[in-house]
């Protein structure tokens, strides 16, 4: 049901049994799959997305363009993955040339307030608590979850199933499957009771815990860390995503304890 207040361009695309309540403003050039509820107020930007079984929330805004001094109208675009819930009043400003896209995956979790500033890249089953704030270019892996209040450094990278307590300064990236606190922002543990409520077995989480204290704990400089887990640690699909993770972070990541 579209109500007659209502303001939704015809060169929209809106699929179906989609609601979209009084006073919502969908512009030109928008994508709305099947199932979805865009409440009051929310305005949804041209060139923008939105997948199925999704839920805009009052006073939302997605995509919306960047406040990158550097946007120079190029054709960059927005996305929101299915069944992703954003709540009200986040922003959400589409990509610029870096990335040409915006993007937050399914399963979603945004709460309300946060912002999601140009060419962020957010994968699925992602919580973004109240009034987390996200700068551009940053990318968050799966599972991640943040908590309110956060800010997030320009091009940092947060992994897959960590866990970034409330009011954290992120200026480094933050490796998978870790717990992250404290000012200066440092490695509280491993996100041991997240990785089990997620199906992670007891030798998997120990088998990451064996190579967080090589990284975090022993007192080594990275370079020797990444030695000592090659000749102590097992090789497995997972001390590979950490290792890679870990070189690929050429501005570095958290502290150790």
């Amino acid at each position: 049901m579209i109500s007659p207040f209502a303001d939704v361009s015809p060169k929209s695309k809106i699929g179906k049994n989609v609601t979209i309540d009084s006073y919502a403003i969908i512009k030109d050039d928008v994508i709305i799959g099947d199932n979805c509820h865009i409440h009051s107020h929310a305005i949804i930007y041209p060139d923008t997305t939105i997948g199925n079984d999704c839920q805009i929330f009052p006073g939302a805004i997605i995509g919306i363009v960047s406040q990158d001094l550097k946007y120079n109208g190029e054709k960059a675009i927005t996305i929101i993955g299915n069944n992703t819930i954003i709540r009200e009043y986040a922003t959400i400003h589409k990509g610029t040339a870096d990335r040409m896209q915006t993007k937050v995956g399914d399963n979603c979790l945004v709460m309300a307030y946060v912002h999601i500033a140009h060419d962020c890249i957010i994968g699925n089953n992602v919580i973004l608590a109240n009034n987390v704030g996200l700068s551009g270019h940053i990318t968050i892996e799966d599972y991640a979850i943040i908590e309110g209040f956060t800010g997030i450094q320009q091009f940092s990278t947060i992994g897959t199933h960590s866990f970034v307590a409330a009011f954290s300064v992120i200026r480094k990236n933050v490796p998978p499957f870790i717990r992250v606190a404290r000012d200066p922002l440092q490695y509280i543990g491993v996100n041991s009771i997240g990785l089990s409520r997620r199906g992670f077995d007891q030798d998997t989480i120990h088998h990451i815990e064996d190579i967080y204290r090589l990284i975090f704990v022993r007192g080594l400089n990275m370079t020797n860390a990444l030695e000592a887990i090659e000749k102590e640690i097992p090789e497995t699909k997972i001390r590979k995503q950490i290792t890679e993770f870990i070189k690929n972070s050429k501005d570095g990541i958290v502290k150790g304890i």
